[in-house]
């Protein structure tokens, strides 16, 4: 990797801003700009001693009004594994992943609190199961952060919410806890490929939110083509195959069909309120 902060974000970035020289020799925020995902690894299982400590340093990410509501599940039983393994392996790669944690959202150790005080729990709606969302989002990026600075090579799995009933029930998750993600960990057996982002004009605004989708996604589609290739077309079945596969085309036949219908009724069963 390129010693220079500006060099990783040119990969990354089609329309790359200016780099402070202050910022250009920072080896944390190179490797957070410079990471990718690990579908290769090394057999070797990740010791747990090594899984504690990083599901520790994770945890020690910000919280919303410091209710800390995320837990990491690591995965050490073999059979447990190998179960999860099946369940979530709807790409081909996940069935050689040597080692494996999920992240889950939290809302029961809230209500423990109000029963332990005596107090009422005024926000049962939606925000309750948000709150518990975007802590355990929090928790699952700095994981990744934690384990490449360790070494490590991962790839979160969201299939997790594909089967979230049997996933909760294989893991033993409680009411008010349920799995947002698991996360592929190992030694990784090769590097992986940068992803190039959307430009930054289109995902980054000052004081007010501005677009021009067709402008910048016509031409991200058409960089994005240059420097990173699928291997294969999704839902070809369906739609047949196109010589000038794009992003904008399989992110548009992935949500084209049905997934996770029955996320919402197994949230509600769990005991969350989403009104």
């Amino acid at each position: 990797m390129t010693n220079r902060l500006s060099d990783v974000l040119a990969a990354r970035f089609m329309d790359a801003p200016e780099v402070p020289e202050e910022l250009q020799d920072n080896p944390v925020l190179r490797g957070i700009a410079g990471r990718a995902s690990c579908r290769a690894f090394l057999s070797e299982p990740v010791p747990l001693e090594v899984l504690r400590a990083l599901s520790a340093v994770a945890l020690a990410s910000p919280s919303k009004s410091d209710l800390q509501q995320r837990d990491v599940v690591i995965v050490e039983d073999a059979e447990v594994k190998a179960r999860l393994v099946e369940l979530v392996s709807a790409q081909a790669w996940i069935a050689g992943v040597p080692s494996m944690v999920v992240i889950c959202a939290n809302n029961r150790r809230q209500r423990q609190l109000h029963a332990m005080q005596g107090l009422d729990f005024a926000n049962d709606h939606l925000d309750a199961f948000f709150n518990a969302s975007v802590d355990a989002g929090i928790a699952l990026a700095s994981f990744v952060i934690a384990a490449e600075a360790a070494g490590l090579g991962c790839c979160p799995i969201s299939t997790i919410r594909n089967h979230a009933q049997e996933a909760s029930e294989l893991l033993g998750l409680p009411d008010l806890v349920f799995p947002v993600a698991a996360l592929a960990l190992g030694y990784p057996a090769r590097e992986g490929q940068i992803s190039p982002r959307l430009p930054l004009r289109a995902t980054v605004h000052v004081d007010r939110f501005s677009e021009d989708a067709g402008r910048d996604l016509a031409e991200y589609d058409a960089h994005r083509a240059q420097v990173h290739l699928y291997r294969t077309q999704r839902s070809a079945e369906l739609y047949g195959t196109s010589d000038a596969y794009t992003w904008s085309m399989d992110k548009a036949r992935q949500y084209s069909l049905p997934e996770r219908v029955d996320f919402g009724a197994f949230i509600k069963a769990k005991g969350f309120t989403l009104d």
